[in-house]
């Protein structure tokens, strides 16, 4: 068995979304002068890897420590689809992607992740490329970009409506590119929030 980490390292000022408050972490206690180690976090539910529930966007009230467990779990699907500004769908994806899974896309964009431009010129989403996920009812859908879509995020919207979250923010997709049979685990943080950071990994 091998575990693969797909999560960013949450640190001080973190990279946020434009218009996201910062990512404030400190350590508070020293061992030597406190007798022990602390530290404090300040941070929204949309930094770093974390998982979109469907209160964050849509009229849902159910927060995200009120979501079934079971959908945070599943058997893995990697789709290679870098060089796309627009990921488009194609027929073969039918054939790959198995119901109730977590698809994840690898675009190679989180080689940016700290940069400018990593937020400013991301990937997004081709509407029928997410019809046709809703139509192979996946659990939840994964990038290593920070969104599926732009304003007005009918993306968003649409895939959250119908009950698949999304994972954001990814790294490491490329090891799982091609590869036939893996699990998704992606626990997000207890929280009565929309949203939740997690530690998301793939076991081969």
């Amino acid at each position: 068995m091998q575990l693969i980490d797909l999560s960013q390292t949450v640190t001080d000022n973190l990279p946020v979304f434009p218009g996201d408050d910062p990512v404030l972490l400190e350590q508070t206690r020293f061992l030597d002068t406190d007798q022990y180690n602390d530290h404090r976090i300040e941070m929204g539910m949309h930094a770093g890897t974390h998982i979109d529930g469907p209160m964050h966007l849509t009229a849902s009230r159910e927060y995200v420590s009120e979501l079934p467990l079971d959908r945070f779990m599943a058997p893995g699907c990697c789709l290679d689809v870098r060089g796309q500004p627009i990921i488009q769908w194609r027929p073969e994806f039918a054939r790959v992607i198995p119901e109730n899974c977590i698809l994840l896309l690898y675009t190679g964009h989180d080689r940016q992740f700290g940069q400018s431009a990593y937020f400013e010129d991301y990937p997004v989403l081709a509407p029928e490329f997410s019809r046709a996920v809703v139509q192979k009812r996946i659990k939840m859908l994964g990038l290593d970009s920070p969104s599926p879509d732009r304003p007005p995020y009918l993306i968003h919207r649409e895939l959250l409506q119908q009950g698949i979250y999304l994972i954001e923010n990814l790294t490491n997709l490329a090891v799982l590119a091609g590869r036939e049979s893996f699990e998704v685990i992606a626990l997000p943080l207890k929280i009565r929030a929309n949203s939740a950071p997690a530690r998301v990994i793939a076991r081969i």
